[in-house]
């Protein structure tokens, strides 16, 4: 059969999407990871259910995948082919009940303690449970030079505004040795980077270990898996273990790259998110981040419109952003979620005053972003190329994560290969781009 799966939503959902299809190429299906398909017997769509605007997407995405599946049937009433569409992830976990009754077209919901029984489905072996071991298995979706290690599944931090730990339970680290085995498996198949993803990752191996073992486990992937780049991300920064920084910067295939979202600075806002950290925890985390690893590009996001955010605790987010200088950052409006602690406290800045503040903040973040580019402008830097796009190839640097971060633009005319590294000294910059040329 053709099975095409549709992933929505983060890194982690990606791993799973990938996890499902490997299972599936083994049992002689055709895998595809393509949103715009029409000629699939079976369509899989990964949800997600984090934020509002998430849950809007995937359930577009469901009625779009409903439209197709009807039109294919139409199409094949003559040769008895028909299409299934079968629901996975995060937005069936909390809102199978309501959905179903709304979208009768779609043949399978399974939530995200399910895989094994969609996968079962899905090779028409019924829907009860079965043996597989998903860490065994993976179809890539991404470009096949990089992918993401998942190093966890759920979380056990009690963050007001998250519906995480609602959605994926509680935090379970997996072996150090089952991921260095999976990362060596991921670096045969030609994957050049490694981005170490969880809910939480710096709480790993505490569940595991008694301990938090992020350190050991980045040591143990820069020395044994082979690959050229290790990333870290979704950091906490609570309990951030130290440790993880000297490894940092002992070895050299390990980015000099720090995911951490931090969300707000203000000690009151954050004491109702419940973050665990105040505005000087928070300013000595970062100090201490820079003193250890002083090439370090640090990524955070950061949440406006929380219940509570006064004009004041604006400008003092403000603030703290042209201060820190982020190299990278991302801005969320607030968004209440059912069954949060937050969702208790209502709503209270409304939805245009929200965007405005988001607004206001990225301006400030476009032009730091805008002079540390400039900075850069006749500097020499390696650069992982990730595709051909019009007339420049486009690649990244080691401060910058796929998809998310800044980009070099390398043009096209130059002899490149897509998913190999290069010397290249930058030669003009913009806000989120720079543009390269190769070093002979």
């Amino acid at each position: 059969m053709k099975i095409n799966i549709i992933t929505l939503g983060c890194s982690k959902n990606t791993v799973d999407s990938e996890n499902i299809g490997g299972h599936l190429l083994a049992a002689g299906h055709q895998v595809y990871y393509d949103r715009d398909r029409n000629d699939s017997d079976i369509v899989v769509v990964n949800t997600c259910g984090f934020i509002g605007d998430a849950k809007e997407e995937s359930v577009n995405t469901l009625l779009e995948q409903i439209e197709k599946k009807q039109h294919f049937n139409r199409r094949h009433a003559q040769d008895g082919r028909q299409c299934q569409l079968v629901a996975v992830g995060c937005l069936v976990e909390r809102y199978r009940d309501e959905l179903k009754p709304e979208m009768p077209e779609v043949d399978g919901w399974f939530g995200v303690h399910e895989w094994e029984s969609a996968v079962a489905q899905l090779l028409a072996a019924g829907q009860q449970a079965c043996d597989i071991d998903f860490a065994s298995q993976r179809k890539v979706s991404t470009p096949k030079h990089f992918a993401y290690l998942k190093i966890a599944e759920g979380c056990n931090r009690a963050c007001s505004y998250c519906a995480i730990p609602l959605i994926r339970g509680k935090h379970i680290s997996r072996p150090i040795d089952e991921l260095v085995s999976e990362a060596k498996s991921l670096v045969a198949q030609g994957v050049k980077e490694l981005i170490v993803i969880a809910q939480d990752t710096t709480y790993y191996g505490l569940d595991l270990y008694g301990r938090r073992c992020l350190a050991e486990l980045l040591e143990r992937l820069a020395v044994e898996s082979g690959a050229e780049w290790i990333r870290l991300h979704y950091t906490y920064p609570t309990s951030f273990p130290v440790e993880a920084l000297d490894v940092i910067r002992r070895y050299d295939n390990i980015c000099n790259y720090i995911d951490i979202p931090l969300q707000h600075i203000n000690s009151q806002i954050l004491k109702s998110m419940q973050r665990g950290i105040d505005r000087e925890g928070t300013l000595n985390l970062l100090k201490m981040f820079r003193e250890k690893l002083p090439q370090v590009s640090i990524r955070t996001t950061l949440i406006v419109g929380y219940p509570g955010e006064s004009e004041k605790d604006f400008e003092e987010l403000k603030e703290f952003v042209r201060e820190a200088r982020f190299d990278r950052m991302g801005c969320f409006a607030y968004s209440p979620e059912e069954g949060t602690p937050a969702e208790k406290l209502g709503d209270p800045v409304d939805e245009e005053e929200k965007m405005r503040r988001v607004g206001e903040l990225m301006e400030i973040q476009e032009q730091i972003s805008l002079e540390n580019n400039q900075a850069r402008v006749g500097k020499e830097f390696k650069v992982l190329v990730d595709r051909c796009e019009g007339d420049y190839f486009v690649a990244r640097t080691e401060y910058d994560s796929p998809d998310v971060d800044d980009e070099v633009l390398i043009d096209s005319t130059c002899p490149l290969q897509i998913g190999e590294f290069y010397q290249v000294r930058i030669t003009q910059a913009m806000e989120n781009d720079l543009y390269g040329e190769v070093v002979q």
